[in-house]
């Protein structure tokens, strides 16, 4: 098992130097300060594709939903396609064949091209996964090639081995992922060496020098729905749109169950505790996460966020006191797992902070789950929804 080091260090943003957790080395969250960004629209998205579709997409994976209000979208692209991502335009002449995906404390991204099939087309993956909620993932994430790829100072793939390597295109989870300052290789420099680059919508703000107005609201507006978006837009460029619609609408069907099923019921108060991160804490909490997906993913599992936020709140964790904690309302605990070695301590994990806070109601009443990848923006934030729903409303 690979020792998960404890942040990277960022780009510069409004000021402040960020920092960043490295992807679990192993089961790879969107951490913290971001953490755990990710968005709902693709902001200014522009196609160049023709054609189009109509009919409902078929069921994905175990009890899934179309969503018949959104338009269908093209059935099959047209080349070349530009699209604007982050206020750049990217031209594609034809679907990429060498996608090298940056790790960027992210496995989102290599999630969903495996869910696309799109396994063939990675020269090289970065994204650890080593403990998800998506049974087989680890499995199908480790068979991908990494193209021997080190990681620098800042856990990812340096600009030297990006450009030996040669891709046609890179994508980086957030717009840092590109930054020089980190031993990145730039945008600038990637399109001078033939090289198409790609960060997920979601994210074009997170790293950005100065984002646009845009970009910072689909930052601030993250939402399960913001893995849709990549899904359907990573589709249409390597001209499998028909595979995401029927993976999007699959996702979408299975939330959707969920939803219906604790629809009108208390909404109990859920608490996200990653006991494994508790180094993020300037007073060796659990760390705390709020806002953006994470209340999302509580939302539609029928509960409510312990400390709700109307946008992504970084700070949550290290401002974070003993006092505040203690007094919160917890009337379902979600562990969350660092390590694929914490799977079997989940319980124990659990006990830990029962006894420590016998005051929440959760710890009166024993009531917990736990999750790994599935509380951060990629695919598996619908096994997270099933699993808080399971605690929270019992069957």
């Amino acid at each position: 098992m690979s020792i998960w080091p404890t942040f990277v260090v960022g780009p510069v943003r409004n000021g402040e130097v960020e920092t960043r957790m490295p992807s679990l080395l192993l089961g790879s969250v969107r951490p913290a300060a971001r953490r755990c960004a990710v968005v709902v629209a693709v902001v200014g998205l522009t196609l160049a594709a023709s054609g189009c579709g109509s009919g409902a997409s078929p069921d994905f994976g175990a009890g899934a939903s179309v969503d018949s209000t959104k338009a269908a979208g093209p059935t099959k692209t047209s080349y070349p396609l530009t699209i604007e991502n982050c206020g750049r335009e990217v031209t594609f002449e034809k679907p990429p064949e060498r996608v090298l995906i940056m790790n960027g404390a992210s496995v989102g991204e290599v999630q969903a091209y495996v869910l696309l099939g799109l396994q063939d087309h990675v020269l090289a993956n970065a994204q650890r996964v080593t403990v998800s909620d998506d049974p087989g993932m680890v499995d199908e994430v480790a068979k991908l090639p990494t193209g021997g790829t080190t990681w620098n100072k800042s856990f990812d793939v340096p600009a030297e081995k990006v450009l030996d390597l040669k891709p046609d295109l890179v994508v980086s989870t957030w717009s840092g992922g590109f930054n020089a300052a980190s031993g990145f290789a730039t945008r600038d420099q990637l399109a001078k060496a033939g090289i198409n680059s790609y960060v997920n919508p979601v994210d074009c703000a997170y790293g950005a020098t100065n984002p646009s107005a845009a970009d910072q609201a689909a930052y601030d507006r993250q939402s399960i729905a913001s893995t849709y978006d990549f899904i359907e837009e990573t589709g249409v460029i390597f001209d499998v749109q028909h595979k995401a619609a029927d993976v999007v609408a699959g996702l979408k069907k299975r939330v959707s169950a969920v939803s219906d099923r604790v629809a009108g019921a208390d909404r109990p108060k859920v608490l996200l505790a990653f006991p494994g991160m508790a180094s993020m804490s300037a007073n060796s909490l659990p760390a705390v996460f709020s806002g953006g997906v994470y209340d999302d993913i509580i939302e539609k599992a029928g509960g409510e966020n312990s400390f709700p936020s109307d946008t992504p709140d970084p700070d949550l964790t290290s401002t974070l006191s003993a006092e505040t904690l203690a007094s919160a309302e917890v009337d379902v605990l979600v562990i969350g797992l660092t390590y694929p070695s914490e799977e079997a301590k989940a319980e124990q994990l659990a006990d830990q902070l029962f006894k420590k806070y016998p005051q929440w109601k959760a710890s009166q009443t024993r009531t917990y789950t736990y999750l790994s990848d599935g509380a951060f923006i990629g695919p598996a934030n619908v096994y997270a929804v099933e699993k808080i729903a399971d605690a929270a409303h019992p069957q």
